[in-house]
């Protein structure tokens, strides 16, 4: 799609511009705003098999290097509570935050003592969806996104999954032991893998309509340039030019009709009918908070958003240790937003919630989103993306749900390069991004 080519080249250049990381002087973050509500992002960088898609900071689990790194972490935390935060959400990302259940818990029982905790998202793998995982979890978690990326035994075994994790009718099993445990229990699935076939992405929204969970996240396949060489040795060269027909595929399985099982919540996030996801409050369906449109971020590698700029911790153990324990934040670099940028993210953010409030916007950046980012209303309009165009709001057809999806997706590489650029000021050991076990590619 000749389209998408121009909005991905589009949002690559801006990323580009836009995420590059310049030194920081600040030993902390900022404190909080009057009145704003946060979310606070933990990030717990440690697995036991190392995806070959993934960029995040993350390093091969050991028990003595995992643990000292959570005593940190709630010191961190204590440095908010100084700071002044209050937080009503957490969102736990990695890696895998269920690594260490014990040291999990004791985290989130002390942020519900320090914090107004109303819900806490953490993410997991199919292995901890047994038993003693989650009679700790109940009551701690109420949405638990456990990442399965896919049903089919060939994807598993390409992505390093299959040993560690099991076959996905074993991990079908565990999500419906599973599911009953927490308010949302989410499954993350990605899309758009080289050796998908259509025969194989139906099957895997078949056994997610049947599996019984709550929700369900399809986001499409991306990576950075570190994970590339990684990516075509095993997974093979990415197929862009079918990601459409895929998402319309999914998307209106889904979706669409009278016996559809799923209700949009954004553009590749779906809620299951029949269930009152709202009952919880606003859990974060990601970790770029899609509620939150500012929230600060602790633990290594981690990716703060705060005042229109971006923050990112260290990659290095060491180094955030070593910070930590000096008593100030490991920030390591930043990278400031324009005006511009600003209206372009909220613009990106607020279609990927399948929904633009054209009076806020307006309200918030003092001139319309007509005026403030013409060429990208022009883009869309041309392209047939609005089912809605009124005075009041912006709201999207299939269309321009995909159009929604790439800029996402786009903006999440650019991340990702971000992070590249973190990982790339490392030092010995630690600058390898490992695979698999742990040893290098």
């Amino acid at each position: 799609m000749l389209s998408e080519r121009m909005l991905t080249g589009v949002i690559k250049t801006m990323t580009k511009h836009e995420l590059q990381m310049e030194p920081v002087t600040e030993k902390m973050m900022p404190g909080p705003k009057p009145g704003m509500h946060y979310m606070l992002y933990m990030h717990i960088p440690f697995c036991q098999r190392l995806c070959p898609y993934c960029s995040f900071n993350r390093y091969p689990f050991r028990k003595e290097i995992a643990r000292p790194y959570f005593k940190n972490l709630r010191r961190e935390m204590l440095m908010l509570k100084d700071l002044g935060y209050d937080f009503e959400s957490i969102y736990c990302g990695g890696g895998t935050p269920t690594i260490m259940i014990d040291e999990l818990c004791e985290t989130l029982d002390l942020a519900r003592d320090l914090f107004s905790i109303q819900e806490v998202s953490s993410e997991t793998n199919p292995n901890h969806l047994t038993r003693p995982y989650l009679e700790k979890l109940k009551g701690r978690v109420q949405r638990l996104s456990v990442g399965v990326q896919s049903f089919n035994d060939d994807l598993l075994r390409q992505m390093d999954r299959y040993e560690k994790y099991g076959s996905g009718a074993e991990i079908f099993e565990r999500i419906g032991e599973a599911k009953d445990y927490f308010d949302i229990l989410n499954v993350d699935m990605i899309f758009n893998f080289p050796s998908q076939t259509p025969e194989v992405l139906m099957h895997d929204v078949e056994m997610i309509r049947a599996c019984g969970c709550q929700q369900t996240t399809f986001s499409p396949l991306y990576f950075s340039r570190a994970t590339t060489k990684k990516m075509l040795d095993t997974l093979g060269s990415p197929a862009y030019a079918r990601e459409y027909e895929y998402y319309l595929m999914l998307d209106e399985a889904l979706a669409e009709g009278p016996d559809a099982a799923f209700d949009r919540r954004t553009v590749w996030t779906f809620n299951r009918r029949g269930h009152d996801l709202h009952a919880c409050g606003e859990v974060p369906v990601d970790e770029f908070g899609v509620t939150y449109e500012e929230y600060p971020a602790i633990g290594s590698g981690a990716v703060t958003h705060l005042n229109g700029t971006i923050y990112v911790n260290t990659f290095s153990l060491k180094q955030y240790n070593e910070d930590i324990e000096a008593g100030h934040m490991s920030l390591m670099g930043k990278t400031k937003m324009s005006k511009r940028d600003l209206m372009r993210y909220r613009f990106m953010q607020d279609l990927y919630s399948l929904r633009l409030d054209k009076k806020r916007f307006e309200a918030d950046f003092g001139e319309t989103v007509e005026r403030g980012l013409p060429v990208e209303m022009a883009f869309m309009r041309a392209n047939g993306a609005f089912a809605t165009d009124t005075p009041e709001e912006l709201t999207l057809t299939p269309k321009g749900r995909y159009y929604a999806l790439v800029m996402q997706r786009q903006f999440l590489s650019g991340l990702n390069e971000l992070r590249d650029q973190a990982r790339a000021a490392l030092t010995g050991p630690e600058h390898e991004l490992l695979f698999g076990d742990g040893t290098p590619a």
